[in-house]
């Protein structure tokens, strides 16, 4: 697989989660506002790593959410399952991504240098 193709596999799959976690799930649990930051799928398209970003002021609410989508990764590969064309479908596996959370606590520390 031309690293051109993994590419364009990666956006696509990117694209249809994201769709997938707007628009097609249900669960009552999911109160956030949820981002899908990067999508990487393995050579042999069998696995593909989704990282979320999940924005909330409640600490609860963003593991109630998390713990949702995460309940239904099943459903997520059914639907990249008939939304994508792929010789197999890719068992997806959910992680939480803090870099936005990090790059905030660095330029926090930046700014109270620059203070001192």
């Amino acid at each position: 697989m031309a690293n051109y193709r993994g590419g364009r596999i990666n956006e696509e799959v990117k694209k249809e989660v994201s769709d997938i976690i707007r628009n097609s799930i249900k669960d009552p649990r999911i109160k956030a506002m949820v981002s899908v930051t990067d999508v990487r799928v393995t050579k042999d398209l069998r696995y593909a790593k989704v990282y979320l970003s999940i924005f909330s002021t409640k600490k609860e609410e963003e593991e109630e959410t998390f713990e949702a989508i995460k309940g239904s990764a099943g459903f997520i590969r059914k639907e990249i399952g008939h939304r994508i064309n792929l010789r197999y479908t890719p068992e997806i596996i959910i992680e939480l991504d803090k870099s936005i959370e990090q790059g905030m606590h660095i330029d926090s520390l930046l700014e109270k240098i620059k203070e001192k």
